[in-house]
Formats: C-alpha cells, structure tokens, sequence
C-alpha cells in the first residue's frame, strides 16, 4: 500500500479482520513478530551469522506482545535475549498476555516501573519476572551491549506524555550515542517510543535530566500494513521504515 494510515484506521482494519474471523489476534500478533525478525535480517544480515545477544522492551499493550514474540523467536535462533517491561501484566491485553506468558517459560523478563506491578508479577508469574535494568546497555566488567535493542514499548498506542521511564532513556540515549562504538542496532516496532503516530511530534514526558533524544532513537522502524503518518517525520531525523505485510486486505 502507498497510502497512509492514521492509528485508529490500523486499530479499525485489525478489528474488523478479526471480527470477520479472517484471522486472529493472536496470528496477527505472531505475523507482525515474524515480520519484525525478517526485517532485522534483511537490514543486518551479519546478524544472521550465529547467536547474539538482543535486549526487548515491552510495553503494556499489543505493541509489547509483538515484542514477546520477538523474543521467543530470536530465542529459539540460539540467542541471548534479555526482556524488560513496563506494564502491569495483569492487565494486558489478552493476546499480549498468552505471549508474556510464553516468554516466561524460556527467559527472565525484567519488569520496569509499576513497582506494585513488579511484585504482583512475581506472586503471579513466579520468579522468572523480576526487577532489573542494570543489563540493558551492558556492563565492561560482564556483559557487553546488545547487538540488537527492539522497542516494543508503545508503538501506535502513545497519545499523552509518559513519565517514569527516564532510567530506561538514559541507557538508549547512550546505546544511540554510541553505536557506532559498541555495535547495537536500534529497532522500533512500529513507532520509536515519545512520537505520536498521527502528528509525528515528540509527546515523551520527562521526569528527570534532559536525555540527548527526547524520544527513542531507531535506526529502523518495522511497521505493518502501511505507513503512519509519523514516518516521515523520524526519517527527517536520520531514521528507517519498512513496512511488512501481515495479511490485512483493505
């Protein structure tokens, strides 16, 4: 497709091929995840070469549920993947939550933010969710940065400022700054978290600090079906898009 579409016509398409049993949430989810994994190998084939390690931020919505499937399927490629989210995931939409919980049972997820929805996760998903954000862009003495950092955090479903994620900032802003030096790719899944999909502006909220970006910087946005508006907005600042299908006719 070569037109645009706003978030709530993409909501509305989604919606109605559901309803019309076409597909299902859970199928769209685990397309949009694949295609998310197709593009990392189509824009950085060198990935493709061997295990590496990945970092995936998930939000609280369908936007991080197609994270969680990212995971699972860089996982069983042979990868180090470490998970973080920010959410409280007893309130997950249901197809993102069938896809934490999958992810549970191969690897950690670190929960960010939400202090009461960090505990009531371990209580109600057992250890495999806990509370750290020390691994993200690595550390000299243990582990090394990510070749791969996948954000899942709000996609098309950020319309007001979030406060509460400086921490989180603070460690892209370096991986962004640094890139060149430590080899990570930066990736958004279909919105670079702080833009607003319809304007293209950066609505992020800051808590603390002035971080260099004021959203999170990509050097590839995956989206799916057609382009949003936003698009163009993030490529004047440097980054990519590509679209992937995922089976929606309209």
């Amino acid at each position: 497709m070569t037109e645009l579409l706003t978030a709530a016509q993409m909501r509305a398409l989604e919606q109605a091929a559901i309803e019309s049993g076409q597909v299902t949430g859970l199928e769209l989810m685990e397309r949009a995840g694949a295609g998310v994994v197709e593009a990392v190998f189509e824009e950085w084939p060198e990935l493709g070469e061997g295990a590496h390690r990945a970092v995936v931020l998930c939000g609280p919505g369908n936007n991080g549920g197609d994270g969680f499937v990212v995971a699972r399927l860089l996982k069983a490629r042979g990868w180090d993947v470490e998970v973080f989210f920010y959410g409280d995931a007893e309130k997950l939409p249901q197809d993102a939550r069938e896809n934490f919980r999958q992810i549970l049972e191969i690897c950690r997820v670190n929960m960010l933010g939400f202090p009461r929805a960090a505990l009531d996760a371990q209580h109600a998903f057992g250890d495999q969710a806990s509370h750290r954000v020390d691994e993200l862009s690595g550390d000299e003495n243990e582990r090394k940065p990510p070749f791969l950092v996948v954000d899942a955090l709000f996609g098309i479903g950020l319309a007001r400022p979030i406060t509460g994620l400086n921490e989180i900032m603070v460690h892209m802003d370096y991986l962004a700054l640094h890139r060149g030096l430590n080899a990570s790719r930066l990736l958004a899944i279909d919105v670079p978290s702080g833009y607003h999909t319809d304007t293209g502006e950066v609505i992020w909220g800051q808590d603390n600090g002035s971080p260099a970006f004021p959203a999170i910087f990509s050097d590839l946005a995956v989206t799916f079906h057609a382009r949003k508006p936003v698009h163009a907005a993030i490529e004047r600042h440097g980054m990519k898009t590509v679209v992937k299908d995922i089976g929606l006719h309209g």
